[in-house]
């Protein structure tokens, strides 16, 4: 499938310096860090060929995040069962177990910020261990992170502050087939614009302190439950916030186009460049 996906080598060459500035930016905001943040290549409306391109050599950049569940369903299809997805967009309730079960790769879905959806990924999984056989699966449970809702903004999804306990409680005892790898919020961008070192952003603060709260009530241990947080426009404030992973899109990809227009491949002829 990969050899049927051409590679337009001016393309290689600009996502490639795009994506070493962002890793280089990333280096630089965590120097006291002995594992650098996570980068999650946010590829959402832009063509597999681009991800085969950060995954292929020098790079083989592994992980990917992608928002809405078609458009990864096809691009898993026709990529490197290597590659490690992310799912970072909201999530409907009756769109959780397909996600879970057609997805064999999918590395940690982000947004969870209900029980039910818990569950039906959880459900989604098992189905997938019931095909392909629990075995293959043995220890690999789907990591998904609670989203929290940290700068009160309304359109935004995620749970309140004060009920992240509850649903990460409600992940690690009720859905044997997740793994609670941490919480997620989008900080508001305002606030990300108006911050510098030493007065960051406060929604990724009280992440922070959010995280701090679900470790002590569950007795869980430092450094057990991650935060990801993060984008393009405020990913090393994040970082300096104590971010372990960031969700950078269009720095690496560029200007999205309009979804009707977006490509799941380019054609063969359009990435003769």
């Amino acid at each position: 499938m990969t050899s049927e996906m051409p590679i337009s080598p001016t393309r290689a060459s600009t996502l490639s310096q795009n994506l070493t500035s962002v890793l280089s930016r990333i280096s630089s905001a965590s120097p006291t860090r002995t594992t650098p943040p996570r980068l999650v290549a946010v590829s959402k409306l832009k063509p597999a060929n681009d991800i085969l391109a950060l995954h292929s050599p020098p790079h083989a950049h592994l992980h990917f995040g992608e928002n809405y569940l078609q458009e990864l369903l096809q691009k898993a299809s026709l990529l490197p069962r290597e590659i490690r997805w992310h799912f970072i967009g909201a999530l409907q309730t009756n769109k959780c177990r397909p996600l879970a079960e057609q997805v064999g790769n999918l590395w940690c879905v982000e947004s969870v910020d209900t029980v039910k959806k818990a569950d039906e990924l959880d459900k989604g999984r098992g189905r997938l261990w019931e095909k392909e056989g629990e075995e293959r699966w043995k220890g690999e449970r789907l990591r998904v992170c609670v989203q929290v809702n940290t700068s009160g903004e309304t359109e935004k999804s995620g749970v309140e502050p004060g009920e992240a306990v509850s649903l990460c409680r409600h992940v690690r005892e009720q859905c044997p087939r997740l793994r609670l790898l941490g919480l997620m919020t989008i900080g508001a961008i305002a606030r990300s614009r108006g911050a510098v070192e030493g007065k960051e952003n406060e929604d990724f603060v009280t992440l922070r302190e959010v995280r701090d709260g679900v470790v002590k009530e569950l007795g869980m241990e430092e450094g057990e439950l991650e935060l990801s947080m993060g984008m393009s426009e405020d990913f090393e404030s994040a970082i300096r916030c104590g971010s372990d992973e960031v969700r950078v899109g269009s720095t690496i990809f560029g200007e999205r186009p309009a979804k009707q227009d977006a490509k799941i491949k380019d054609e063969v002829d359009e990435a003769k460049n």
